[in-house]
């Protein structure tokens, strides 16, 4: 299993009990996404590819 290191999205710091996101980046090849408020739930992982796509999607 991998050891993501998970980061709060920018967009949900200082705002409490609001629907955030975390992404951890530091492993090779993957970007994994979970609920920061649900951290043993599931986690998405997609390629660094596809996460570029969604992120600079507007």
């Amino acid at each position: 299993m991998n050891q993501f290191e998970f980061v709060k999205s920018s967009y949900s710091e200082g705002q409490a009990n609001t629907e955030c996101v975390e992404v951890a980046t530091n492993v090779a090849g993957v970007v994994a996404v979970r609920d920061s408020k649900q951290t043993d739930g599931p986690v998405i992982e997609v390629t660094p590819t596809a996460w570029a796509a969604f992120a600079g999607a507007r």
